[in-house]
This record gives C-alpha cells, structure tokens and sequence, in this order.
C-alpha cells in the first residue's frame, strides 16, 4: 500500500483532509498525469483540472523544491508499484487560495557548500521542519515572528502532540549528537519517547553532511 492514501487528517472545523492515491495507478492514482502535471501538483498546489489542493500539505515550502529534487521525487514515484486504492475527496470548510503564488520558474540547486543556506533548504522545502515546528498564525504558520517556536497541535487518534521548540532556546542546551538522536530516533535525552507524526523511519537515513547541516542551521534561528 506504499503511497496508496491513508487515513483522514482531522483540522476541526477547518478540513478533513484525505491523502490521496498517488501510486501510478492509471484508475484511482496518478498514473494518467504527465511528469509536468506532477510537478505542478507538488510545486504549485495544483491538480490536472485545475482544482486547488488544501492542506496539510506543504505547498508553500514545495514551491523551493529544486528542479532536480522535484523531478527526482517523480521518477521514484513512477517506479512505485501500482494500487487500486479508492481514496474519498478532501473536504474544506474554508476558502482556499486561487493559487499559492505566480507560477514557479526555475528553481536551482541549494549550495551545498553554504551550511547554513543548505540546511535551511532540508530543513524547509526538502523536509518541511519548520512547517510543522512553527506556529499557525493568520495565514498559516508563522516563520516570520516564530519560526521554530513550536506550539502546532495535532490530534491524533492517541492524544494531542504539541511540537516543540526547535529554536536555541528550545534545544540549546542539548549537544549535536542529543539533536541527531532526537531526529535519528525519536529519543529525547532524558530517555524518554516522542511521539508521531514525526517521521523518525524516513529521517534516520538522513546522510551525515546533510544532518549536520540541519543542525547548524536550528542553531542559527533566533531563540523564541
């Protein structure tokens, strides 16, 4: 069922958000859609017949997906084995945008040899830390004033988790390799477990360089 919809995503009253099929699957997946109309889909918020995708997902921090990274993530999803999954439609009880922004041209590759603006890219666009490490504010979460402040509710099936502080004044007295730990394996360390929706599985394969450039760049943010 790898990639074939999942369960609703509750935001009440604002949405129930369901993650659709996106397996190439020509009936209930993606299968019928050209590389561009995928592209546009992750970049641009928007589907093959000109419909607006909501949230949760990240289309703002999409939009900087490099050319290269966004046209990586569709060859992998074309290799994808195929599901007929029937997933029901999303449903919005508030407006959403007639678009994200004008349309994304060419957007280049992070410099990797600029820590801190390399980090910032994983941190952002390639693995969206600050959207779900920031507070909602008018218009969605808040990077402005409080980027990495932590605060965002998710209810989930178990509970509440509320994010943390991800800013030095969340993690500042915990050394590189307690960050990595938290990241790699959901350890705090005092020991003890955090909890989903963060996607330990996925972030411990995360390459040394490439963590230690999200590192540096949470020790850069302002303390909030």
């Amino acid at each position: 069922m790898e990639l074939a919809g999942w369960a609703e995503i509750e935001s009440n009253p604002a949405f129930t958000a369901s993650a659709p099929n996106i397996t190439p699957d020509p009936e209930t997946g993606i299968g019928g859609w050209t590389d561009r109309q995928i592209i546009d889909a992750i970049r641009e918020g928007r589907r093959p017949d000109g419909s607006i995708i909501g949230p949760p997902m990240p289309i703002a921090l999409y939009r900087g997906l490099s050319d290269r990274d966004v046209q990586a993530i569709v060859a992998y999803m074309r290799q994808v084995e195929p599901v007929n999954n029937e997933v029901p439609d999303s449903v919005y009880n508030m407006p959403l945008p007639p678009a994200y922004g004008p349309p994304v041209g060419a957007v280049p590759e992070p410099d990797r040899d600029d820590r801190l603006a390399y980090g910032a890219y994983l941190a952002g666009p390639a693995g969206h830390c600050i959207e779900c490490h920031s507070p909602m504010g008018p218009k969605g979460p808040d990077w402005e004033n409080r980027l990495g402040a932590g605060g965002l509710e998710f209810h989930l099936p178990f509970g509440t988790v509320v994010s943390t502080n991800i800013t030095p004044a969340g993690i500042g007295d915990y050394s590189d390799a307690e960050v990595e730990r938290m990241i790699r394996e959901g350890v705090r360390p005092d020991g003890s477990k955090m909890l989903p929706p963060m996607p330990y599985g996925y972030y411990a394969n995360i390459s040394e360089p490439d963590m230690d450039a999200i590192i540096a760049f949470l020790r850069s943010l302002p303390e909030k």
